[in-house]
């Protein structure tokens, strides 16, 4: 039996755990890493079963060429011939940014800056996105702007020292579920909680107070929270003197969200607003966790705003136990932001628009780089019907399953006229392909990846990838190749030297560096122990900026055509579109088939029974599920997960976009429910 260390390829909470290989090449279990300082030798269900899809029969084992309206096998010189030749003869008929390259927040650091990489010098666009843009795009535009930052402040052990904890927007339980027990464990040595969410979440049941607001109505909630401190003189004085600005424009901005309105907006109590202000502003130190809850709106980037003022109003940033920490959903969706695989931003959140950047990156590849900001990934669909985008290049994403409004996207799919998907399966969006390329899972590679909290860890090779599947940094070395650009890398561990020699956060950090629990960046030598707490002395961007928000209702309200609000999240079985989970026995077992919770009123009113099926409908599509009569969900709102290709919830979402962030209204469209 070989055990081999590595991280796990689902939340980004970053736990470490053990690939239990035999003696014949076969994944057969795992272990959790005693010593990890986030696991600390635990692992969620998903954690315990992150074998299980690796050596699926349904694994991509050959590259596949489209032939006379078939995937065939193909070898691989073929198959990146023929990617290399369609792309330059696209670009030449319709210039490069007719090209769009979508990354991946499951691949590693070193795969994600070879992509944008690619795009960049290789092909001549900054037409670079990935998934980040579906659920964090909004904390990387606010938290920018207030605090200089777009990340986790803190740590997830900081969850040990803090003595009050508001969770807003966040099933943590379920979708980061070891800082969910973490968040348990601090209530039982006495720290309080909050829990904002209109759902009757597991966490809550723990909670001090639990506010059940309306969905959408977040920035009302947090402003009728920062206007009762400011009534109660809990504000931090010294701190907002000291280390914040524009606060005058904050105190003009909340004189009008007095209790009772805020109650008219959000369906709470005046009374539950006052004692949530009295509850954080009395606390020494206070930790504000959100996830997709605050961010997936057409007003995502205000309600990150909102969260980044309420931290500083009351001096909770720069020290242990506080801090705004926004908890990503992937493994690497951190790391991928970091690297760059977005459209306007190179490496380290350097522009691409500042000429003294392009500059030094075209130094380091030997290219001039372009200097018009890219289309974001929800843009993307939109150029391709309009016939502005042609060729797409998808790696590790099905936005057949994760993109809002998905008659939208089969549309422009379909519309293009070159597409290549790199995986490990056959999924809904490699249907439309061209090209499909076999790649290596994070069990068959090595590379690494950066958590939540900024932690940069390694995953480990433990078996060979099956067929002629092969690791993403070598796909796309040979292409980088194809472009006159030199890719002989003997290994990622190079590649990560070539990313921290242009990348100031991630300067100091080398795989040998990496052995044990990883660090943390900024971490810009290497004599540099990484740091555990951003804004100590001051905020990234010197002071923190208080930037005031005025609350816009969500794009689409229930009516009397569409009576439901209609919320979408993850299940604690299963993980974004089903790819790896859905071929995890143990976990389809458990939870097998869609699904939508509505409350029991409701139901009763539409005369629909407990697991019965029904029609849902938006004014984009309609599904079939099962209903799940529970109070889990308030009066007059319903809730589907994303997982069930079956079931698409996002056949129904709103691609109603965030004008900042480009983030989709995921969690507030209308739905009527029939039984059928």
């Amino acid at each position: 039996m070989t055990a081999t260390l590595t991280t796990c390829p689902y939340c980004g909470t970053g736990c470490m755990l053990y690939l239990l290989s035999d003696g014949q090449g076969r994944l057969v279990g795992v272990e959790p890493s005693a010593g990890h300082p986030v696991s600390r030798g635990q692992l969620c269900v998903k954690g315990w079963n992150a074998h299980a899809f690796v050596q699926h029969p349904d694994r991509l084992k050959t590259p596949l060429v489209r032939r006379n309206g078939t995937l065939e096998p193909a070898g691989w010189d073929e198959a990146l011939d023929l990617v290399h030749q369609r792309f330059r003869q696209i670009s030449a008929a319709h210039g490069p940014d007719s090209l769009v390259f979508f990354s991946s927040a499951k691949v590693g650091n070193e795969e994600n800056y070879l992509l944008m990489k690619l795009a960049r010098v290789g092909y001549g666009t900054n037409n670079i996105d990935h998934c980040a843009r579906l659920c964090h795009s909004s904390t990387v535009t606010g938290l920018v702007e207030t605090l200089g930052s777009g990340a986790m402040t803190n740590t997830v052990a900081c969850l040990d020292e803090t003595d009050l904890v508001l969770v807003i927007g966040s099933n943590t339980t379920e979708q980061h579920p070891l800082i969910g027990s973490r968040i348990l464990q601090a209530t039982q040595r006495g720290c309080r909680l909050i829990v904002a969410d209109g759902r009757r979440i597991k966490l809550s049941r723990h909670a001090d107070l639990h506010l059940r607001h309306r969905n959408g109505t977040d920035v009302a909630l947090l402003n009728g929270i920062m206007q009762q401190i400011l009534e109660l003189g809990l504000e931090n004085r010294a701190f907002i003197e000291e280390r914040t600005e524009n606060f005058t424009a904050l105190q003009e901005s909340l004189a009008a969200f007095t209790p009772e309105r805020v109650a008219a907006i959000t369906g709470l109590q005046a009374d539950e607003i006052t004692a949530a202000a009295r509850m954080f502003g009395t606390a020494k130190r206070a930790m504000l966790l959100y996830a997709m809850g605050i961010t997936q709106h057409s007003h995502g980037v205000d309600n990150v705003r909102a969260v980044s003022n309420l931290a500083l109003l009351t001096g909770n940033l720069g020290k242990p136990g506080t801090g705004v920490n926004p908890l990503r959903g992937q493994n690497n969706v951190q790391g991928a932001c970091d690297m760059g695989a977005l459209p306007d931003v190179l490496t380290g959140y350097q522009k691409v628009a500042e000429p003294s950047v392009r500059d030094r990156f075209a130094a380091a590849w030997g290219r001039p780089l372009p200097d018009r900001p890219g289309l974001m990934a929800t843009h993307a669909f939109d150029a391709a019907l309009a016939g502005r985008a042609r060729a797409f290049f998808i790696l590790g994403e099905n936005p057949v399953l994760s993109e809002a409004n998905q008659a939208h996207v089969v549309k422009a799919l379909a519309a293009i006229d070159f597409l290549v998907v790199v995986d490990i399966f056959p999924t809904e969006t490699s249907a439309f392909a061209d090209v499909v390329l076999p790649a290596a899972c994070y069990a068959e590679k090595d590379g690494t990846f950066t958590s939540t909290e900024r932690r940069v860890q390694r995953f480990r090779r433990a078996l060979p990838p099956p067929g002629e599947a092969r690791a993403d940094w070598e796909i796309l070395s040979a292409l980088l190749e194809r472009c006159g650009l030199p890719a002989g890398y003997p290994g990622p561990g190079q590649i990560m030297d070539e990313i921290a020699a242009v990348t100031p956060s991630y300067g100091g950090i080398s795989y040998p560096r990496l052995e044990e629990s990883g660090l943390q960046w900024p971490c810009p030598n290497h004599d540099h122990p990484g740091t555990p707490i951003l804004h100590r002395q001051s905020c990234t961007r010197g002071k923190g900026r208080f930037s005031p928000v005025d609350f816009r209702p969500s794009r689409e309200l229930p009516d009397a055509a569409y009576p439901l609000l209609l919320n979408t999240g993850r299940t604690g079985m299963h993980w974004h579109t089903g790819t790896m989970t859905r071929r995890s026995h143990l976990l389809d077992r458990e939870e097998h088939s869609a699904f939508i919770e509505i409350h029991p009123e409701d139901a009763a009113r539409l005369s629909i029974r407990d697991r019965q099926q029904v029609s849902v409908e938006s004014r984009r599509g309609e599904v079939r599920v099962m209903a799940t009569l529970t109070d889990r969900v308030p009066l007059g709102q319903v809730f589907m997960p994303f997982h069930f290709v079956e079931g698409a919830a996002n056949a129904l979402t709103n691609n109603a976009l965030d004008p900042e962030s480009g983030i989709p209204e995921f969690k507030v469209c209308a739905v009527r429910i029939t039984p059928c």
